[in-house]
């Protein structure tokens, strides 16, 4: 190791004769590290030092290290160098400094092996019940009988009244609620929401020019009282929601206020729209289509609890006709769910690898929040008893820029309120807990995060 750059002197022994140059170097490489000679995170020589040290051209060694990018052998970063991976975790969710991207909420990497080899298995075996159809054919838009009878026994814990009648299938949450938001405000109208919203919804609404309504929240989320003032003051369309594990606050609704929201919207001739994306990893909360299940739109996307890859959602609607409607809207905006994917999750879901791939999450989940929980002040983490985003509030002086600015410095994401916020932000920022490739790197980070919590903003600053 040479100490003042901190670059492994590392010389592998190459095979000149039997094969190209690159491969034998790639070679050389798996072979050391497999033998422990290049530990975890160890950084290689950089490229040209590389090929003046074994006396051969660059292009050499830069086809090497890209072939051992292939092999998931090392990580490059911009300006860093190369180094040997740490472990087979998602690239998405690492950053140059070996820590995590705290900004993504996914779903936590649990560790069951067999479980993991029957996801892949049940997949392979789309063919036989699938075969070229499954691949070279359109489907009808809101999903195949089959593909909606799996979404009505996916729900039926949870809102045990649905119909396959009332339930479409749809390219993801965000394709169910693009659909829905456009059908229900219609030109001119607006939708309330939450003062603190789902960056998603936000991010649609704008796409659509639907002015959102701030409604005011506390420890228990939306305020029945708000609510109705801003119906009585703006005329609202519709309500959209997450009543349960909010995002990005956490916060769960008690019965008694779902009672009252729903009872407000009656009043007010509303539809609400709710997104339950977190719903399964906390049955005991009772959704919202169930307690209203005739103006109610339920989105119950299954990127959360079973996997982000599927990009599959069921959509609950009030009624057969506004199946319908909302039929031709998914039409209009994104066609229809993946076969590909409905099929997968209908088999999963037939067979209970969804639900055993669910409960490997809230295991997975509840072991991360021990470790958020131990890590973080409780006066300023604000850690739910279900799902795997926790809201951390800031001390004074810190604001959520210069907060959220030193912590990418040192390599960790985490996002602000304002990506949230209808109204002013709160100084807050979220953690997502499921992106770490292990509890490890996750309970790193979040000492790194507590750690900065306790200095003051001008002591952990270097401007020279």
């Amino acid at each position: 190791m040479d100490k003042e750059s901190g670059i492994t002197a590392w010389k592998p022994a190459v095979s000149r004769s039997g094969g190209p140059l690159y491969l034998a170097v790639a070679d050389a490489l798996a072979a050391d590290i497999a033998a422990g000679r290049l530990p975890p995170g160890t950084r290689l020589p950089a490229q040209r030092a590389l090929a003046d040290m074994l006396g051969i051209d660059f292009t050499t060694v830069s086809r090497a290290y890209a072939e051992a990018r292939r092999r998931g052998l090392v990580d490059a970063f911009v300006g860093q160098g190369t180094f040997v991976r740490r472990r087979p975790a998602p690239a998405a969710a690492t950053l140059a400094a070996g820590l995590v991207d705290m900004g993504m909420n996914l779903p936590p990497r649990f560790e069951d092996a067999a479980l993991v080899r029957r996801m892949w298995s049940d997949m392979a075996g789309l063919e036989a019940s699938g075969g070229l159809d499954l691949l070279l054919r359109y489907q009808d838009v809101g999903g195949t009988a089959a593909d909606r009878m799996a979404g009505v026994h996916w729900l039926a814990d949870r809102i045990p009244s649905v119909g396959a009648e009332r339930l479409l299938v749809c390219p993801g949450a965000q394709g169910a609620l693009l659909a829905v938001a456009g059908l229900l405000a219609g030109a001119g109208g607006s939708i309330c929401a939450e003062a603190l919203t789902y960056a998603g919804f936000r991010s649609l609404a704008a796409h659509l020019r639907i002015p959102l309504v701030e409604v005011a929240m506390d420890e228990e989320g939306l305020l029945p009282e708000a609510f109705d003032a801003a119906c009585h003051r703006h005329r609202p369309k519709a309500l959209y929601c997450t009543p349960t594990l909010h995002n990005p606050t956490t916060a769960t609704m008690p019965l008694a206020r779902r009672r009252a929201i729903v009872a407000i919207a009656r009043e007010h001739g509303l539809f609400i729209i709710e997104d339950d994306a977190y719903g399964p990893l906390a049955p005991q909360a009772q959704p919202l289509a169930a307690l209203a299940p005739d103006i109610v739109f339920h989105v119950a996307g299954l990127a959360k609890s079973v996997s982000p890859a599927l990009r599959i959602a069921y959509l609950v609607v009030p009624d057969a006709r506004m199946a319908a409607r909302v039929a031709g809207a998914v039409r209009a905006t994104t066609a229809m769910a993946s076969p590909l994917t409905a099929a997968i999750a209908t088999r999963w879901i037939e067979d209970g690898t969804a639900q055993a791939v669910r409960d490997a999450i809230r295991g997975e989940a509840s072991s991360r929040r021990a470790i958020a929980a131990a890590a973080l002040p409780p006066e300023q983490a604000r850690i739910p008893g279900e799902g795997f985003h926790a809201w951390l509030r800031l001390p004074p002086p810190w604001s959520r820029g210069e907060f959220t600015a030193r912590l990418r410095a040192a390599g960790i994401g985490v996002v602000g309120s304002d990506a949230f916020a209808l109204g002013t932000p709160p100084e807050a920022v979220r953690l997502g807990l499921g992106a770490a490739g292990s509890r490890e790197e996750l309970a790193q980070s979040l000492h790194i995060v507590a750690d900065l919590l306790g200095e003051a903003p001008a002591m952990s600053s270097m401007v020279v």
